[in-house]
């Protein structure tokens, strides 16, 4: 046997483990409208930039049907290669071997790819297509989950992990992807849930199915477990190409900052588009664009708590990320939901160095015995620590309404704002003038002839005297009373401003943010 006689076996091992399941399986993935892992890598990765790992990896065990060599690949596919010339590392779960189940070598193959990722300081991706545990290996599988999940903790906050569902995530396999900063997931074709319907069905009764339970549109509206919904696989990857974009390659970075078309910065249109009057609603998301670039508005988990807005825009070709209340969604109010969606969107932007940017219009925390009972008080708390603790540029808008802890909460100068700006006709107070005009002046309104007429001219006097933005400007809890239209300005000039902005906290292993 000669050097060329070697070559030809490399190469026929090569084909191989690139074959998979072979393609009968390969043919059923398709016609389940799902892609290949190799084939989705294709698409996710620039163009021939694609540098596959350990592709001869092979498991250990020699019981029926996991006869050596009949996993090629190990039923994972790990690598790395760029997305838009930036380097990223990954790993593809392949279906069409052993149903991309885990056991001890693909968890290995997957823990060895993280390492190197954060050793070269790049973002992480998971395209996650998996049945579960390989049951054959027993406890040397739920090891290899927790190889991965303790690489997901430990690293979270030193690059960007990203978790794209493709297929099922079942039983333990879900807790790779909850742990990392953003959940991608295709309608109709993946599921997520930690105990599948026929099992729920034995232990409770309950009938339903695999996508009512865990499907896309549950986890991206009613669980808040993923934060991308998207039609295609293709679409998907699309949109985890765009978000990278965003985000620096590590915690030690910032952002990158691209070049973008002049736009007029006086936004002559914004006092047409937002209601005076503060209870009348608007889509907020339409005043970000307008005052964000043109098209850089990228919004995250549209679907969940929709009484908040949260995203990423650009200013003047810079990254931000945007917390806003949305007035169209029970008045812009925070409830439990939105809480914990304002919260992990905050320490996603502080621990990758992206300002953040609030455009205040809440009327308060949503009052109800089930928000009380569902712990409104811890969740609502996440908010007042998650801003308190980032140190990242932080601005806030006052565009209407600002009352009580909602106030406090929501970026104010008393928890670490850096610049607080409010339009002319911001309220800014303990409560809204209807309710606070009926308990300050009760007495006056229940002895009057006319106790309505009253009422009205006492909200209106609370209104002028105490529910406005000079007071809170009067005594520096806000910086400055801007013309609306300056909006997209001031906040460009305050990034700027703020672009070497240090601030040190007290020393200590971590907080303890109220979970």
């Amino acid at each position: 046997m000669d050097m060329y006689d070697k070559l030809n076996e490399l190469y026929d091992k090569r084909r191989k483990v690139e074959l998979g399941g072979g393609d009968e399986r390969r043919k059923k993935q398709h016609e389940k409208g799902k892609l290949t892992a190799r084939e989705r890598i294709d698409i996710l990765l620039d163009e021939g930039t694609f540098v596959e790992l350990q592709p001869f990896i092979e498991h250990r065990f020699n019981e029926p049907g996991m006869e050596k060599g009949s996993a090629p690949g190990e039923g994972v596919v790990t690598g790395y290669g760029q997305i838009e010339g930036r380097k990223v590392f990954l790993f593809s779960q392949d279906f069409t071997v052993y149903g991309g189940a885990l056991g001890e070598m693909h968890a290995k193959k997957i823990a060895n790819v993280m390492d190197l990722a954060v050793k070269n300081k790049a973002p992480f991706i998971g395209l996650n297509d998996s049945g579960g545990a390989r049951i054959q290996e027993g406890v040397l599988s739920l090891d290899g989950y927790g190889q991965v999940f303790y690489r997901n903790s430990i690293y979270s906050g030193v690059i960007p992990q990203i978790s794209v569902i493709m297929g099922p995530c079942a039983g333990g396999a879900v807790y790779s992807p909850a742990i990392t900063d953003f959940v991608f997931m295709v309608e109709k074709t993946s599921q997520m849930f930690i105990t599948g319907p026929k099992v729920i069905e034995t232990v409770t009764g309950e009938k339903i199915s695999a996508e009512e339970l865990g499907g896309a549109d549950v986890h991206n509206s009613i669980s808040g477990n993923a934060h991308f919904s998207s039609e295609t696989e293709e679409a998907a990857l699309s949109q985890v190409r765009k978000l990278l974009s965003y985000l620096p390659q590590h915690q030690g970075e910032s952002a990158p900052v691209v070049e973008y078309v002049n736009k007029d910065e006086f936004l002559y249109d914004l006092l047409d588009y937002i209601p005076f009057d503060p209870a009348k609603p608007y889509d907020v998301r339409k005043m970000i664009m307008q005052i964000a670039d043109s098209e850089s508005f990228f919004e995250v988990q549209q679907n969940f708590a929709r009484n908040a807005v949260v995203g990423f825009v650009r200013l003047g070709g810079k990254p931000a990320g945007i917390i806003a209340n949305q007035p169209k969604v029970m008045a812009g109010g925070l409830d439990i939901n939105s809480s914990d969606k304002i919260a992990r969107f905050i320490r996603f932007c502080d621990s990758f160095n992206i300002p953040i940017i609030t455009f205040e219009d809440v009327t308060g925390f949503l009052p109800g015995v089930q928000q009380e009972h569902g712990g409104i008080i811890r969740h609502g708390a996440k908010i007042l620590y998650a801003y308190s603790e980032a140190t990242v540029p932080k601005i806030t808008v006052i565009t209407r309404k600002a009352y009580g802890g909602a106030y406090v909460a929501l970026n104010s100068k008393s928890i670490g704002a850096d610049m607080v700006y409010a339009w002319p006709n911001a309220e800014i107070a303990v409560m809204g003038p209807h309710g606070a005009a009926n308990i300050i002046f009760a007495k006056e309104i229940r002895e009057s002839d006319n106790p309505d007429s009253t009422r009205e001219e006492k909200i209106e006097l609370y209104r002028e005297k105490f529910a406005n933005p000079y007071i809170a400007a009067a005594n520096g809890m806000v910086d400055d009373v801007i013309d609306p239209r300056e909006t997209r300005q001031k906040l460009m000039e305050s990034l700027t401003m703020l672009e070497n902005k240090t601030e040190y906290r007290p020393t200590k292993k971590h907080g303890n943010i109220p979970l």
